[in-house]
């Protein structure tokens, strides 16, 4: 199935890019996500304009992604969250807790689809967290989850 990407989708493409994916990738995850819309004759004209947002908000060298990942990879970020007494969590951290909190420490702004956990956090401590700041460019960031 041809789809046009809305959103930055590891290991397939960026915003605005046209794609071939199996059919139940597209209607199964992508499409109901709203990473993606069905390519279609009309659906040229929003490539475009995807494209133009895209240029907007993207990092557009490497020089500048290497200078945000910089200021990221310098801030200590910690996030206050709910926990049980053995330090579980009641839920888990979101990539959106994890830039709301980066903000908060006084980082840059970061997109939360930006954000990739390698998996779930859902206890107390120190965890690595990687932000895609360019697609040759990631920060790795130390997030303490602390019991709040």
């Amino acid at each position: 199935m041809k789809i046009i990407l809305t959103h930055e989708v590891s290991g397939l493409g960026a915003a605005g890019d046209v794609v071939d994916v199996k059919d139940g990738y597209a209607r199964n995850y992508l499409v109901p996500r709203g990473f993606a819309i069905r390519w279609t004759k009309g659906g040229e004209k929003d490539v475009a304009q995807i494209r133009r947002a895209r240029k907007i908000h993207e990092i557009a060298t490497i020089e500048q992604a290497n200078e945000i990942k910089a200021k990221l990879e310098s801030v200590k970020v910690r996030l206050a969250v709910r926990s049980g007494d053995a330090g579980r969590l009641f839920g888990s951290v979101t990539p959106a807790d994890i830039a709301s909190a980066i903000k908060a420490a006084g980082g840059p702004d970061v997109d939360k689809r930006r954000v990739e956990l390698g998996s779930p956090i859902k206890t107390l401590g120190g965890h690595q967290v990687s932000v895609r700041l360019h697609p040759e460019v990631a920060a790795k960031l130390g997030v303490e989850v602390v019991a709040a």
